[in-house]
């Protein structure tokens, strides 16, 4: 079984280096997508061997870097991907929880959850994270008939094969919305695994608007509904993820 593993990173000068030491204990093949960083995440990543690195110039959003490394897979026929995020909220020795679901379990997509068991060493999340959270979910599994726990838990596993299928657009954080409602409509195959909840930063900004937890809440909807509408219409044919560009890769 080929994977890639896959991290997002904006301005973590601060974190990259010890989770990409770390994350080499477990993954050979390494994609490490810069959105547009402003700090010396940049040249750090510069300094570090045999890993894949695509670099947005500009900070396009947390969603448009999953994009890119979803195409990334698709177009270096990897059979899974696993994608985590770079503020040491996500521990890679779980990495290998994945991949023994993935070889035991006919999952499309394993997705983390924090909320699955209450695990050892478990942090408290803000307060208005985990009411989003929560409320989110919720309407995800009443609208969809989901049955998951947590849904934007960024620790995942994606069968690549599966991707193909999708047509995932949206650049910011509400991609989730957009990813789960899509990957019901194509009938994927969805299990979760329980992941420790960790929280070093509880103050940790998204940025602008999102900021405000009613204004998240509120886009996050918009996103949400747009995505329904678009599935119960279909006027416009999906383009697959497969068909988008496989050039612009750097490898370092």
């Amino acid at each position: 079984m080929r994977y890639l593993v896959a991290i997002p990173v904006y301005n973590e000068a601060a974190t990259v280096p010890a989770v990409l030491a770390e994350v080499r204990k477990y993954a050979r093949d390494l994609l490490v997508i810069d959105d547009g960083s402003t700090d010396d995440t940049s040249r750090l990543l510069y300094t570090e061997p045999g890993l894949f690195r695509v670099h947005h110039r500009v900070n396009l959003g947390y969603g448009q870097s999953l994009i890119d490394a979803f195409r990334f897979a698709i177009c270096r026929d990897y059979d899974w991907l696993i994608t985590l995020d770079c503020d040491e909220q996500h521990e890679p020795a779980w990495i290998m929880d994945f991949l023994r679901a993935a070889l035991d379990d006919d999952a499309d997509i394993i997705s983390g959850s924090r909320y699955l068991k209450n695990l050892q060493g478990n942090s408290h999340p803000p307060p208005d994270r985990r009411a989003i959270n929560q409320k989110i979910t919720d309407l995800l599994n009443e609208v969809l008939g989901l049955g998951i726990t947590d849904a934007f838990c960024g620790f995942k596993a994606y069968r690549v094969a599966a991707l193909r299928r999708l047509n995932i657009t949206v650049p910011g954080y509400g991609m989730p919305l957009q990813f789960w409602v899509q990957a019901v409509r194509e009938g994927l195959r969805i299990r979760e695994i329980p992941v420790r909840l960790i929280y070093h930063d509880a103050d940790r900004r998204f940025g602008g608007s999102l900021d405000d937890a009613d204004a998240r809440l509120l886009y996050y909807y918009d996103v949400l509904i747009h995505e329904l509408a678009r599935s119960v219409v279909k006027a416009t044919p999906a383009q697959p993820i497969s068909e988008g560009p496989c050039g612009g890769y750097q490898e370092c």
